[in-house]
């Protein structure tokens, strides 16, 4: 069956209202609920700042609007990783005894070693060891944020999402340097499944999420995960989801755009988006089991409206997609 999700983030500052919209909307009819995230909430919400939270023995701080490794916890990853124990307080007590599948992002090891600077300037990226290390650091926490999960919610299958929007510049050597006159050199990509390699084996089923364009879809499988998550409109790579979805893995289609003007999308449009670009790939049914919708990317620039219209949107469509896949 066809499933639907959404990708994480999602409007506003109550967390409690949002966490009320997702086990209401995704909680049943083949939807998997997902931990929200609140950027609005502030830095230490947004997916860095969420992602430093997650880091065991690398302390981190936020300087000049910058994200910098540091000797000591700054007073941001110490907010940060308080409002990530309190969201999961308040998502056990909506969802402990959920029986589904529920789904956990996390910022991955390359958008994090983009975004995060060395003490002494420069971007982890750029250093090997640093890199390497953020990454060991990074699969040592979402191991522990699994264990916690799965104690609150005991009768709950998790589904682990590494959100990787900086992956295709990493690959192809256009992340700026510090200075932004220059570029890092690119990552080669069994570098790049080597440090991905452990999230994906976190958990049974884990998804790798990119809503930026030229990401190759199979590198999703070279590196472990079951699934690729990919924005329909940035995807040219129709032979790369044929083999991903022909060769065992899910495929999460990002088909309800999130860039540009809002507009409330009905499923009649959705199943016409998904379908143009799926039915010339002739799968049928084995595609209708293995492929789930989304949203492109964040609701977080949505209206609490507009997020909610999208999300049962998508799970209106998710029915019909799955029919007219069968037929």
């Amino acid at each position: 069956m066809v499933g639907f999700t959404g990708v994480g983030s999602l409007p506003g500052t109550d967390y409690p209202a949002a966490v009320r919209l997702v086990m209401d909307v995704l909680g049943s009819d083949g939807g998997i609920p997902h931990l929200p995230e609140l950027p609005a909430r502030g830095p230490w919400a947004s997916m860095i700042g969420r992602g430093t939270a997650v880091l065991t023995g690398l302390p981190t701080e936020l300087a000049a609007g910058e994200w910098r490794l540091s000797d000591h916890p700054g007073i941001d990853q110490r907010r940060a990783q308080a409002t990530l124990r309190d969201d999961l307080d308040r998502f056990e007590e909506d969802a402990h005894d959920y029986t589904g599948t529920v789904k956990v992002q996390v910022v991955g090891p390359w958008t994090l070693a983009s975004s995060l600077f060395l003490p002494l300037g420069g971007r982890v990226l750029g250093d090997r060891a640093a890199r390497r290390d953020l990454a060991q650091s990074l699969a040592d926490g979402v191991g522990e944020l699994l264990a916690q999960l799965g104690r609150r919610l005991p009768s709950a299958t998790l589904l682990l999402q590494v959100d990787e929007p900086s992956l295709p510049a990493v690959l192809n050597g256009a992340v700026p340097t510090e200075g932004g006159y220059f570029r890092h050199r690119s990552v080669h990509p069994p570098e790049i499944a080597e440090a991905l390699r452990p999230l994906a084996e976190a958990t049974a089923s884990s998804v790798l999420h990119c809503c930026a364009p030229s990401l190759p879809v199979d590198l999703a499988g070279a590196s472990g995960f079951g699934a690729a998550s990919v924005d329909q409109d940035l995807t040219a790579d129709l032979d790369g989801i044929a083999q991903t979805v022909d060769g065992g893995l899910r495929l999460y289609l990002g088909c309800l755009p999130t860039s540009g003007p809002v507009r409330d999308w009905r499923p009649d449009d959705l199943v016409r988006r998904v379908l143009r670009l799926l039915q010339p790939l002739e799968l049928g049914p084995v595609l209708a089991d293995r492929l789930v919708l989304t949203p492109a990317c964040g609701l977080a620039g949505f209206t609490t409206r507009q997020a909610s219209g999208a999300l049962a949107a998508l799970r209106r469509a998710s029915g019909l997609v799955d029919e007219a896949l069968r037929q």
